[in-house]
């Protein structure tokens, strides 16, 4: 469920919001960072099995494996600061839920 942004400028974009903590956190937490961050995670490392099955050279390779983690690193950023203005044990939980979540992605 997700829970009311503060009133904001309706052309604040994508990263803007996340990074100023105002986009609501069930929505940032779930859909933003689990559901499309990990696709973007698992693609970009088939993607990359498929190019070291092709042989080609393995810089090309890990670039495309690691790509996502910069996005994967905001994201983790964006949780804890929305987190942190929410307050409560649920938003803890969801800062210590992003912190796994990234070693996890940046692993795997």
């Amino acid at each position: 469920m997700d829970s009311p942004a503060p009133a904001t400028n309706e052309n604040t974009g994508f990263f803007r919001t996340r990074w100023r903590g105002v986009a609501p956190l069930d929505r940032l937490f779930w859909r933003d960072m689990l559901l499309v961050g990990t696709i973007l995670s698992i693609a970009s490392s088939a993607l990359a099995l498929i190019l070291l099955g092709l042989k080609l050279s393995l810089w090309l390779v890990l670039t495309v494996h690691f790509l996502p983690v910069p996005y994967n690193i905001f994201l983790t950023i964006a949780v804890w600061r929305t987190a942190e203005k929410a307050g409560g044990f649920r938003a803890q939980l969801m800062m210590l839920g992003s912190a796994l979540w990234l070693i996890a992605t940046a692993v795997a």
